[in-house]
Formats: structure tokens, C-alpha cells, sequence
């Protein structure tokens, strides 16, 4: 076993200019306090010769064919010696002689340990204004919603970690949506989430960074809702639902009136299409919840797993058959009113209120079904999974 405490980590990718500054300064940390830790630089395919100077400066290099910044750091990560990883990039925008306050909350028994810029001073030219401003802060504060993350700077890119708890997190993502990754995976998984200020300064480059504003923060922000599918489809459906279906009972007495406005069965029709999209929003939800467990993406949900072993195909085929039974019954009616009528034209405000519902609770019904027949498939693993086995 090694005896190694700590690995300070650089994911690389042409940073021949700053590397020597950078591990230069994680040296001077690493003598100041005496800490049995290496210095390992995981290289991204550089053509610069960043490897042959890491290396010459007393760096070990993981080479990591698979381009991204999280495949660089999940490699590297994989390839850490040490009992504590502290990840910074090797632009010098990070200061490694920092890292002391980072190992400090992990050897308090932190899982994860971020690095917060705002509290700790963004130097003058370090960060675009429309990413301090604009980008960090939205993302963040969209972050602690969906999550509830104590973390106050999503996308701080020094960081520090355990080797269990890298384990445990099982990382997927191989772009710069890594960081928002990490942050999410901890937090679902109830560890412990430190933070401690850290600075930021412009990098040392003289070259365009990397990263992408634009493209890179949409990136992150679609992680985060296709993480969170109670945001992105569950409340979003029941809104609709709910609202569609008080909307319809409201106007299946009669047009109602607004003001100087008459809302009638155009209105009806609108609604009804509320109600069948909230519905298959709500469908999706547990399908991507499901998804998400299966694939490891996600931790165990244990509400989830509590509805599975109350849900069965039967129940779901019964509620749908219901559905379907009632949507037939009010076909019934509409098509009795044409008979009525000699199958002639029709008054379509009187026979829109039938058609309509009808119409709703057909379509609802035999998508609970097929639904009820996916779910049960997938129930058959997931309690499995569920029972250890």
C-alpha cells in the first residue's frame, strides 16, 4: 500500500509555458509542509513538449488518449498514488501553494473540498466579466436549487477529493460538464462538502483559453437538468396537468367568460393538450430516474424503489383500462348524438365537449398501459438491484 497522502493533480494539454510555474509552486507547498505527496501531471496528447518537462521537473505523466478535461482528471485520478487528490489547472490561474487549506478540510474528514473565487479574490483580468457575472452565478445558484449543494462556486476548478470518495462517485462525463459531474454526484450521494477561498489570476498562457463560454456553459447546464428530471419533467408535467385538467373541467359546462373575453372550445382543445403533454412529462421523469439508476449514472433513490414495490403491472393495466373504458363512453356519446342528428353536420361547440374528453382519456389510457408493460421490464432489474442482487 503506498504511503503516499496526497497526489496534486494538472490535467495538461500544451501548458509547456506554465507547467514549471505550476509545479514549481505545488514543490514549494509540498516542502513548506512536509507532505508525502506526488505530483502527477495527466497530459491530454500535448504537442509541446509539456510531458518531457514535466517529467524533467520531477513529475510523473499519465498519458490520456481520450481528449476532454474530465477524461484528463478521471484518468488521472485513477492513477493518483496518494490518499488525497488536489486538482488545479496548469495555466498557473491557481495557485498551488494554496493547497494547504484544501488537504486541511480533507484531513477533517472531508469528501469533497471546492475552492470558492468570489470568497477568495478574482485578480483583475482573470475571469470574462460575462462568466463572474453572468455564467458562474447562474449556473451555481441553478445548481444549489435542483441539488441542494452547500458548494457556492460550481465550476471552481481547484478542488480537492478523496480516493474513496472518486470511487464512490463513479465520474462519467469527458468534457468541462466534469465539474458540475463531481459536485452533483457528491451531493446526491450525502457527502460530506466542504469549501474553503481560494484565488484566482489570469493565466500565464498568452494564448485563447480552452474553454468555451458559450458552448461549455450550455453543456453544463444540460447536465444539470438531465440530472435532475424532477425539475426538467416531473414538476413541469404536473403543472400542466393540473392546470390543463382544472382548465378543461371549467369549461366543459359551457364557454366561460373573462372579462370581454369568451373562452369556449378552442380553449377546450388547448387544455386538453396540456394535460396529455404534463402526462407524458410525468412518464418521462420516472423513465429518465429509472435510466439514470440503471446506468449507474445516478445513486439510489429510495422513494423511487419504496413506489416500485407497491407499483405492479396489473394496477397500471386496470387504472388504463379505466381510462380507456371512460374515453369509449364519451366516444359513446358523441357518436349517439351524431346518430341522433341522422348523421349529419354537427353543432361542434355541443359536440366538441364530448369529443374532446373522450378523445384525452383514450389517449392517456392506452399510454398508461404501454407504460405499465415498460415499467414492469424495468422494475424486474431495478429490484433486483434494489435486493443486492
Amino acid at each position: 500500500m503506498s504511503d503516499i497522502e496526497l497526489t496534486i493533480l494538472m490535467p495538461c494539454l500544451n501548458e509547456a509555458k506554465t507547467l514549471p510555474v505550476c509545479i514549481g509552486k505545488a514543490m514549494e507547498f509540498i516542502r513548506a509542509e512536509q507532505v508525502k505527496a506526488e505530483i502527477l501531471v495527466a497530459d491530454n496528447g500535448s504537442t509541446d513538449g509539456s510531458q518531457r518537462i514535466a517529467a524533467e521537473l520531477g513529475a510523473r505523466v499519465v498519458d490520456v488518449p481520450i481528449r476532454g478535461y474530465g477524461a484528463a482528471i478521471y484518468h488521472g485520478s485513477k492513477a493518483a498514488a496518494g490518499r488525497y487528490i488536489i486538482v488545479a489547472d496548469a495555466d498557473d490561474s491557481y495557485d498551488f501553494r494554496e493547497s494547504g487549506r484544501l488537504l486541511a478540510r480533507l484531513r477533517e474528514g472531508a469528501d469533497l473540498v471546492m475552492g470558492n473565487r468570489f470568497a477568495g479574490g478574482i485578480r483583475g483580468g482573470a475571469m470574462p466579466w460575462k462568466n463572474r457575472y453572468i455564467g458562474n452565478p447562474t449556473l451555481t445558484s441553478i445548481g444549489r436549487i435542483l441539488f441542494h449543494s452547500p458548494a457556492k462556486d460550481f465550476h471552481c476548478g481547484f478542488r480537492g477529493y478523496t480516493r474513496e470518495a472518486f470511487d464512490r462517485m463513479d465520474l462519467r462525463t469527458t468534457g468541462m460538464e466534469f465539474a458540475s459531474e463531481m459536485v452533483v454526484k457528491a451531493t446526491l450521494l450525502k457527502m460530506k462538502i466542504a469549501e474553503v477561498p481560494v484565488s484566482l489570476s489570469p493565466d500565464g498562457r498568452g494564448r485563447p483559453p480552452h474553454l468555451r463560454p458559450w458552448r461549455d456553459g450550455w453543456r453544463h447546464l444540460r447536465f444539470m437538468f438531465l440530472f435532475s428530471p424532477r425539475w426538467a419533467l416531473l414538476y413541469p408535467g404536473v403543472l400542466l396537468t393540473g392546470v390543463g385538467g382544472i382548465g378543461m373541467l371549467w369549461l366543459l359546462a359551457g364557454p366561460q367568460r373573462i372579462g370581454g373575453v369568451t373562452l369556449d372550445i378552442n380553449t377546450l382543445l388547448y387544455f386538453a393538450a396540456m394535460v396529455a403533454i404534463g402526462f407524458q412529462a410525468v412518464l418521462f421523469a420516472v423513465f429518465a430516474r429509472i435510466f439514470a439508476y440503471e446506468e449507474g449514472l445516478m445513486p439510489e433513490d429510495p422513494t423511487l424503489m419504496r413506489w416500485y414495490n407497491y407499483m405492479r403491472l396489473e394496477l397500471g393495466l386496470v387504472v388504463g383500462a379505466i381510462l380507456l373504458l371512460a374515453g369509449l363512453g364519451m366516444a359513446g356519446g358523441s357518436l349517439a348524438l351524431w346518430w341522433k342528428h341522422e348523421f349529419g353536420p354537427l353543432d361542434p361547440v355541443r359536440s366538441f365537449r364530448l369529443v374532446v374528453p373522450a378523445v384525452l382519456l383514450l389517449m392517456l389510457g392506452v399510454q398508461l398501459i404501454f407504460s405499465s408493460f415498460f415499467f414492469s421490464m424495468l422494475g424486474l432489474r431495478m429490484r433486483s438491484r434494489g435486493n443486492g442482487g
